[in-house]
């Protein structure tokens, strides 16, 4: 099992993941909502879009913009279930169990804030 920080380092190894960045519409709105809010997003993308066992459009269900945890998720490998299979190997048809679920917000909050302080 990878830390946080072994799979951003992993990640930052892919030209596609790594071509991801937040915009300053996307700092702007981290900022004014706050931490807490963007988590509670992220949390409820995860858990509406992603955990499902069965997700009818797997694969487009996540934007590549509009909202700065969309972006994170791309960048992270959390965008569809194939990517967490390939990845993470976290298999596919099965539902996310709540850690799972916890992780990746947790993942995709830490990409943020490296965005953030860049």
């Amino acid at each position: 099992m990878q830390t946080v920080e072994q799979a951003l380092d992993k990640l930052k190894r892919s030209d596609f993941r790594a071509g991801f960045h937040l915009n300053e519409d996307d700092r702007r709105y981290i900022r004014e909502k706050g931490p807490d809010t963007v988590r509670h997003h992220a949390e409820d993308f995860i858990a509406k879009r992603l955990a499902p066992a069965y997700i009818p459009n797997d694969g487009r269900q996540t934007p590549m913009k509009g909202h700065p945890v969309f972006k994170a998720q791309h960048a992270c490998a959390c965008c569809c279930r194939g990517c967490l299979k390939k990845w993470y190997r976290v298999p596919e048809n099965v539902e996310l169990t709540e850690d799972q679920q916890r992780r990746i917000v947790n993942l995709l909050m830490a990409w943020m804030e490296r965005e953030m302080s860049r």
